[in-house]
């Protein structure tokens, strides 16, 4: 099934790279994820950037799925409502209204473990609204984000992605809702008639079916017991269609987080303590300034944007998308990636290896 959860597993290691580097023994260097994209140019789209100069520089134009990494859009809606006083934060939740778009085996059972931490020994009913943000986040919850998109209004959301100053972005829909689609529309087809039929519906129709779907996740407790045929070619397309943008847009959009003077200083209060999760880790504060970072996946897509600034005030955004990844390489690259992202934080000789150098 999905598996658009896998961030636990980064900042797990990434702090076990972090005590082998303090305690003065060699970072060891995988390259694995460095010469994936150096060897696969065609799936891949980078944008690499420290202290405003572009380290490494490739197909930043080129519209690739965003899966999870496009929350970080909606992360930003939430923390500019919550200034402006428009949401409570701190407003509780019926659980009970999140499991509205809760659906078994599609998450990578990122919403369980969400509500598992965040219960710990305690039953309880209600959450409030920043809880689910962070749940969003550092958890990739989609029933979570559907929640949000209702009560955030996901045309605020998508006016949001045009305020920013993003150009090349499709919208952003009801992700739980999008994966019914096949039922909705088709619920007759299987194979190859089902595949097509999907294929050909345009994007006016797609938005139109999935805002009907998300009404009736809201009103009928039945619909979601039955989600319809999610075979792997199913989810390949519906991979296809999740809202997309660029490395570029990204790679601007984290700078923008980064440098804290785009924003107002009442939208970083709320925007800092979803993304930055991290800092809160021991030892961190003693590393950086800022470190934040979303990710996405489905079965065949990987994307991550990263932003930090160490405490010596170096800025670094990494932003990289890689699309039509084959299962064996899926696994390796997710085993790697956290190595890669840090080598290009912290060490200058690893820097120099980056392919797709500008001239």
């Amino acid at each position: 099934m999905l598996t658009i959860y896998k961030q636990l597993f980064y900042y797990s290691l990434f702090f076990t790279v972090l005590i082998v580097s303090s305690s003065g023994n060699k970072i060891s260097e995988d390259n694995y994820v460095l010469n994936y994209i150096e060897s696969n140019p065609h799936n891949c789209s980078v944008l690499i950037v420290r202290n405003d100069s572009i380290l490494s520089s490739h197909n930043i134009d080129k519209i690739t799925p965003l899966a999870s990494t496009a929350k970080i859009i909606i992360a930003i809606e939430y923390a500019v409502q919550s200034s402006e006083d428009l949401i409570d934060p701190d407003q509780l939740v019926a659980i009970n209204e999140l499991e509205k778009f809760h659906i078994k085996n599609t998450d990578g059972n990122a919403h369980r473990k969400w509500l598992k931490d965040i219960m710990g020994e305690n039953l309880i009913d209600s959450i409030s609204i920043r809880e689910i943000v962070k749940g969003m986040i550092k958890y990739s919850s989609n029933a979570n984000t559907d929640w949000l998109l209702n009560r955030l209004g996901v045309k605020n959301v998508n006016n949001r992605i045009t305020k920013l100053g993003i150009r090349s972005h499709t919208p952003i829909f009801y992700l739980t809702s999008s994966l019914f689609v096949g039922k909705e529309k088709f619920p007759h087809l299987k194979g190859k008639e089902l595949e097509n039929g999907l294929k050909k519906i345009n994007n006016k129709d797609y938005l139109k079916i999935i805002n009907q779907i998300n009404k009736k996740l809201l009103t009928d407790s039945l619909y979601k017991n039955e989600i319809g045929n999610l075979d792997i070619n199913i989810q390949r397309i519906w991979s296809d269609r999740l809202p997309a943008s660029t490395v570029s847009e990204y790679s601007a959009l984290v700078n923008k987080i980064n440098k804290k003077n785009y924003f107002s200083s009442k939208v970083h209060k709320y925007l800092d303590e979803v993304l930055e999760f991290i800092m809160k880790e021991p030892g961190m504060e003693n590393w950086f300034m800022h470190y934040g970072f979303k990710g996405g996946s489905t079965l065949s897509l990987l994307t991550r944007a990263v932003y930090a600034t160490d405490k010596k005030g170096n800025t670094s955004e990494i932003v990289y998308f890689i699309n039509n990844i084959s299962q064996n390489d899926y696994f390796k690259l997710i085993k790697y990636m956290d190595l890669f992202e840090f080598s290009i934080i912290t060490d200058n000789q690893f820097r120099n290896k980056l392919p797709f150098r500008p001239l």
